[in-house]
């Protein structure tokens, strides 16, 4: 007489039953609480006060007008322009950013914007973007820009200049 295995025959239907448990069974939900991020105090007035600058840039750039946005720049800036020499101080900062202006598409116009501040009160990190418009309104060019501040002075990278 053969002899069975029950051992065998066990670790089988108890495969089966969890097989069958863990099929039946919905899967349990998880949920992820929302990410808070934590506004610093001061950085909502910072932000306001660089998009507030970033608007006057825009305005004395559309006006055409060299000599207001030179005045945004240090004595001792320098402008890193794509493709041409770096100028120093804000003679030749003037020079260029008139050279500039003369070659721009009539009606074209540039908005910048300050899309997040990050930082506190020592050290903020400004991330922008620019938008020109020809003047029926269609995007032209968009670009990018960043800044890094601290008290009075500040490196600006911002459509390839450096001011400092």
């Amino acid at each position: 007489m053969k002899k069975m295995n029950y051992s065998g025959i066990a670790t089988v239907c108890f495969a089966v039953s969890l097989f069958v448990m863990g099929c039946g069974a919905p899967a349990p939900k998880v949920t992820e609480a929302p990410v808070q991020v934590e506004v610093k105090p001061g950085l909502a007035a910072i932000k306001a006060e660089i998009q507030a600058l970033e608007s006057s840039w825009s305005a004395a750039d559309n006006a055409r007008d060299a000599n207001a946005v030179v005045a945004f720049y240090a004595d001792d800036a320098i402008s890193m322009s794509n493709d041409k020499p770096s100028q120093a101080g804000k003679a030749a900062i003037l020079v260029d950013i008139q050279e500039g202006m003369g070659k721009k598409a009539v009606g074209n116009t540039v908005f910048y914007q300050t899309l997040e501040v990050f930082g506190d009160e020592n050290i903020v990190t400004e991330i922008g973007s620019s938008t020109v418009k020809d003047a029926s309104g269609s995007v032209v060019s968009t670009g990018k820009h960043g800044r890094l501040g601290k008290a009075r002075w500040e490196i600006s990278l911002h459509q390839g200049y450096l001011q400092q």
